[in-house]
Parts: structure tokens; sequence; C-alpha cells
């Protein structure tokens, strides 16, 4: 991933925020609205794309489009400040391979360990039940 080109295909529009800021609220557009499309991404290969599509399927827009919307601060620069740290993470961390599991068998010693562990269980249950007493050995 060449995280330079991808930062620079990335789309910002200004837009209103709502909240706190009092009458300024109404004048100036500090939300920041961050847009990035993933399969038009020229930064990403191809198999990176894959893996971002699977990743962030219910994120993204029929469209490929990833939407992230910041308006945490009242000033637009921090808030597009912050909404490009938090794509920066959402992509490293969908672009993290996951480590392919080894199948290992259960050692001898743990299933001896179990059975042993069945076998005590099931003697201290035999010495709680009332003798078994017949009448027909006579």
């Amino acid at each position: 991933m060449d995280l330079d080109k991808v930062i620079a295909e990335l789309n910002y529009k200004a837009v209103r925020s709502s909240g706190a800021g009092g009458q300024n609220v109404n004048k100036v557009a500090s939300k920041v609205i961050l847009t990035f499309n993933v399969e038009q991404s020229q930064g990403l290969s191809a198999e990176e794309k894959t893996r971002i599509k699977t990743k962030l399927a219910p994120r993204l827009t029929s469209d490929f489009l990833l939407i992230l919307n910041g308006e945490e601060d009242r000033s637009q620069l921090k808030n597009k400040i912050l909404v490009t740290k938090r794509f920066v993470e959402i992509i490293k961390t969908a672009l993290i391979v996951p480590k392919a599991r080894k199948a290992t068998r259960t050692p001898r010693a743990a299933i001896e360990k179990r059975i042993k562990a069945k076998r005590t269980n099931s003697e201290t249950k035999q010495f709680r039940r009332k003798p078994n007493v017949n009448s027909s050995e006579d």
C-alpha cells in the first residue's frame, strides 16, 4: 500500500456541523466528510482492494465508497486531521493478514489427566449410593 498515494486520493467535503458552537454553528462549516473510492484507488494493489472489500463490507456503499464523518472539534482543520487519522487506522487494520492456525493434537498427558479425573469423580459418586441389597442370594 502506497499511503501517500492513498491519502492524495481522499476527497473532503466541509458541511455545517451539529452540536455545540452557539451562533457560530450556523455560519461555519466545521464538519468534514471524507470519501474514499476503494475500486478506483491507484495506491492499493488488487489483493489489498479485495481484502478491504471483504473486511470493511458493512462500512462500504454499493459503489465501494468508504465514507467517514468528523465533527469532534469546532475547527475544520482539526476535524480533517482527525478523520484522516481514523481513515488510516481503519485501512491499516483491514489490511492485516491473519496468521494461519496450526492444527495441534491434544497431548496424551492431558487426555490421561481428564480420564483419571472422570474415574475419581465416578468413584466418589459410587460411594454415595445406597448399598444394593438383594435378598435373592439366600
